[in-house]
């Protein structure tokens, strides 16, 4: 009898963790732009990053971001002080600096420079072109990254002429994920 609580309490949070955003690498996304195009969002983080980690946990774990990602963007996992070689709009970045022994701070992968990486974590919108909109640095909770998910995901952002557009946008912008 004990057994049928258990295993339902099982599957239910196998289901829960089961979430997940479709993280790509970068030639993939791109490649898939060309027969399904979709704007690219981009988690530039880093190993030793705790907001990055927190990111990991809390946001990109919850179901209303989950759904809307992988439903409207192509997602990409970046280590933005990692070794991996990348090919992107005909150039090949690494990072040549890279230390194999450091378990902290790296040196920056060239592809976060060009991408104007400046802190961590930072999540980059590229159109369905793969050209930037925008690095947008720094922790957000769900609802907090549901103002930028849709701004960019619709193009919204280029109805923002001022700062007083963007003020506005975000005073009358109404959160629907739930933290």
């Amino acid at each position: 009898m004990k057994k049928i609580p258990i295993l339902a309490l099982l599957l239910f949070s196998l289901s829960i963790t089961a979430q997940e955003i479709n993280w790509m690498t970068l030639e993939q996304a791109v490649e898939a732009q060309k027969t399904a195009p979709k704007k690219i969002f981009m988690d530039a983080y880093t190993t030793w990053c705790g907001p990055c980690k927190m990111l990991d946990k809390n946001t990109f774990r919850n179901k209303d971001v989950v759904d809307y990602v992988n439903k409207n963007y192509y997602a990409v996992k970046f280590n933005a002080e990692g070794n991996e070689i990348i090919n992107f709009k005909g150039t090949t970045y690494t990072n040549p600096n890279f230390n194999p022994n450091t378990s902290g701070r790296n040196s920056s992968h060239q592809l976060s420079t060009y991408l104007g990486v400046r802190a961590y974590p930072t999540i980059i919108y590229l159109d369905e072109q793969a050209n930037l909109i925008a690095p947008i640095t720094g922790y957000k909770t769900p609802s907090q990254l549901e103002l930028f998910l849709k701004l960019f995901a619709f193009d919204d952002f280029k109805k923002l002429t001022s700062d007083g557009d963007w003020k506005n946008y975000q005073a009358n912008f109404k959160s629907e994920f739930k933290d």
